[in-house]
């Protein structure tokens, strides 16, 4: 058998050059980019990065061309270390976010977004028109006076102003044929949500007198119709009118409408039979009947009249009934 003697030199070469290849792998790792590493094919989800340490010195890597939309669902980070990463230079753009300032030319200022209004125009609010309006509530003849009454109401303006022309009385059917109203001519303008003020100028026909007149007009409570109004006049008498209505549907066509009245005055004139104080009640119960859009609405009704105070007194001195009653028949509209 033959002995091979290998001398120190020969050992301590091969040593040397098993210790040199790993040093010289790293350093060759330590020279690679990484910006152009593919990772989407590598399933890291069996990865245990326990025990890895990131708490080094990351800056200087360069990360942008890694791909690592693979699934790495399976990685544990719960010991990953780092503390040691430097944020600062990090520059995250949020401006296309939801929020801020709208750009310039988002939206026009009318909202048209450059889109004309074609024929009819720019849109309007109703309540910004100046409209009109006729309101008859009472037009109708009373079978025992022999006489015909009527009640109208006309407006033009917009639902903040209005002119209002209002009249009130009754025409006589016999040979006589005289005629009473009394007619105002007023400014409206709303007080509240149910209540409205008037302002204006009156004539009384039945004592040839002229008047100022203010009056409040509105809904009260349970939907009860009321309006007051007072006139002072040229001799310094003042008529306060007062009134109520209020309809009980029976159904979507038929209305029964009770309405009180009471009128006073503020000092006697004995030449136009007034006396102080109240002087005349009226009550009236109708049924109507609402057509054509309930614009129209024909009616029967009962109604009652009486002298107040003094004032009955007075009409038995001149020999006139203190109290009146009567079947009523007429119409009402409004368009």
């Amino acid at each position: 058998m033959k002995i091979y003697k290998v001398g120190l030199p020969f050992i301590g070469m091969s040593s040397l050059m098993l210790l040199m290849s790993p040093l010289a792998n790293a350093a060759e790792m330590s020279n690679m980019d990484h910006g152009s590493m593919d990772m989407s094919g590598m399933d890291m989800s069996d990865m245990d990065h326990s025990s890895m340490d990131m708490s080094g010195n990351m800056s200087d890597m360069d990360h942008s061309g890694m791909d690592m939309s693979g699934d790495m669902s399976g990685m544990d980070h719960s010991s990953m270390d780092m503390s040691g990463m430097d944020h600062s230079s990090m520059n995250m753009d949020m401006s296309g976010m939801q929020g801020g300032e709208p750009p310039p030319n988002a939206r026009s200022p009318d909202y048209s977004n450059g889109v004309d209004y074609g024929q009819y125009g720019k849109p309007v609010m109703m309540g910004s028109l100046p409209l009109w309006g006729v309101s008859v509530e009472t037009l109708g003849y009373q079978f025992e006076n022999d006489q015909i009454d009527f009640e109208f109401d006309t407006w033009y303006g917009t639902d903040s102003n209005r002119v209002t022309l209002r009249s009130e009385g009754s025409a006589q059917t016999n040979d006589d044929k005289e005629i009473d109203s009394l007619s105002s001519l007023a400014y409206w303008k709303p007080l509240g949500i149910f209540w409205n003020g008037e302002a204006g100028v009156a004539y009384n026909t039945e004592n040839d007198k002229s008047a100022i007149m203010a009056g409040i007009v509105g809904t009260a409570p349970y939907f009860v119709e009321t309006d007051a109004r007072a006139y002072l006049y040229t001799d310094g008498q003042v008529q306060l009118d007062l009134g109520t209505a209020y309809e009980w549907r029976l159904d979507q066509r038929w209305v029964v409408r009770p309405e009180l009245e009471l009128t006073a005055f503020s000092k006697d004139d004995t030449d136009n039979g007034i006396t102080k104080g109240f002087n005349e009640f009226e009550a009236e119960v109708r049924l109507a009947y609402e057509t054509f859009s309930r614009q129209l609405a024909p009616y029967v009704g009962f109604s009652y009249e009486s002298a107040l105070g003094d004032a009955r007194d007075l009409r038995r001195q001149e020999d006139e009934d203190v109290d009146s009653n009567s079947l009523t028949a007429g119409v009402m509209f409004w368009f």
